[in-house]
């Protein structure tokens, strides 16, 4: 059976605990997310009947800020993996320095089985259960898996509606007509990018050289892989998404495959290619892996079978606790999520202060801003690491829960 996410999480905070000596009441106060919501949404469907939905909101830690975190609609989503995605996003703030807690929101549901018409009045139908608990200055929702600019569209319009005037900031990742940010769609993956440039740097990889492999083909994949190509001229020599994956060992084109999958549905059949499964690409030898689908896909049995120099932890939680053991006793350099990922929660804060403030940055100044970021936060990050002779994971989490314990001192709360 597949490891309960928020025990993956609570794992990860319990070796901190330790590392940091942290006193029983503050590691327990950690443990355990501040708020969190259940609640029913019926929604008409096109054929007239009304559907039963059920939803959640997580408010994980607002010590340091307003709560943010993203809505997924999925049809396996639970109450634990929001659990845990407001925990590590309470931790990925913290580690980028950005004013903001954690939170997280999610709907039982397969958008892919949903008209547009369906998914506008689920998305309307979420805002209006968890209204009186976000806003601006309490809790800000952006996109996750199978939402994206069109839902927070929706979901904007329909918070403003509810409090009588506009209100852009109480959602991030919009389209641009509406108060998005420039640079915000491939701002995970351009995180992840300069994270994985610093940690060539310190393994003296070429990346005009290098191989790479990702495993998840939607929003940060796709620009993960086209980025790395057009940027630095890497060969992607394989990608994979929910149906299967893709190999081309002398490199494929990450926009012609994008537009096949757009066709398709998949990333299968692209021609010139040989099929590969989700598990066999984990495994492949590549410089680079990046994991960038969804939890839990590298673990204690793959683990030992993992050839890539570097993996890029582009989903949230992809690797277990146990495997990280091996991969560490591996000398793999794996770039943790709350530090490979946190490049949309950042561009996400540069759109939320845009909103706040009426004035709107081009889009070179949001991805220098986000290379200062990214790239102070991988040195804060590495540094502890070699101080503590520590791996990175532990480290960012260190740096992440020191800052947050320290304001929730100074607030009195312990």
């Amino acid at each position: 059976m597949k490891k309960n996410i928020f025990e993956v999480a609570c794992q990860q905070l319990d070796l901190v605990a330790k590392e940091l000596k942290l006193e029983p009441e503050v590691h327990r106060l950690l443990r355990q997310p501040m708020r969190e919501f259940r609640f029913t949404l019926p929604v008409r469907m096109d054929s007239g009947k009304v559907k039963i939905f059920q939803g959640f909101r997580v408010q994980y830690n607002d010590a340091r800020g307003p709560t943010k975190g993203g809505i997924r609609f999925h049809p396996e989503e639970t109450i634990d993996t929001v659990r845990a995605l407001a925990a590590w996003m309470t931790w990925k703030c913290a580690v980028v320095d950005i004013p903001y807690g954690g939170a997280k929101g999610g709907v039982i549901c397969n958008p892919k089985e949903m008209s547009k018409g369906e998914l506008e009045r689920l998305s309307r139908a979420y805002i209006d259960k968890i209204f009186l608990i976000i806003g601006p200055d309490k809790d800000i929702p952006a996109p996750d898996v199978y939402t994206n600019p069109q839902i927070m569209a929706w979901m904007m319009d329909e918070y403003s509606k509810l409090k009588g005037y506009n209100s852009p900031g109480v959602i991030t990742g919009k389209p641009l007509s509406i108060g998005g940010s420039l640079g915000r769609e491939e701002a995970t993956a351009r995180g992840a990018l300069f994270t994985v440039r610093e940690a060539a740097k310190h393994l003296k990889l070429d990346l005009s050289k290098a191989t790479i492999a990702i495993q998840g083909y939607g929003n940060a994949g796709s620009f993960m892989a086209i980025l790395t190509k057009k940027l630095f001229g890497s060969k992607i020599v394989a990608i994979s998404d929910s149906r299967g994956g893709i190999c081309g060992p002398k490199g494929l084109d990450p926009q012609a495959v994008l537009e096949h999958k757009k066709k398709s549905g998949s990333v299968i059949d692209f021609p010139g290619t040989k099929k590969i499964s989700n598990k066999d690409i984990l495994e492949l030898k590549v410089d680079i892996l990046c994991p960038c689908a969804l939890e839990n896909v590298i673990t204690e049995e793959n683990a030992k079978d993992i050839q890539a120099k570097i993996i890029a932890e582009i989903a949230n939680g992809p690797t277990t606790p146990e495997a990280d053991k091996i991969l560490s006793q591996k000398k793999t350099f794996v770039i943790p999520d709350i530090l490979c990922n946190s490049g949309g929660v950042v561009v996400s804060y540069f759109e939320w202060v845009q909103n706040n403030s009426g004035y709107y940055w081009k889009e070179k100044e949001v991805c220098e801003r986000l290379d200062e970021n990214i790239t102070n936060a991988f040195a804060t990050v590495f540094d502890v690491s070699i101080a503590r002779k520590i791996d990175l994971r532990l480290a960012a989490y260190i740096i992440a829960v020191e800052r947050v314990i320290k304001t929730m001192r100074m607030r009195g709360w312990i």
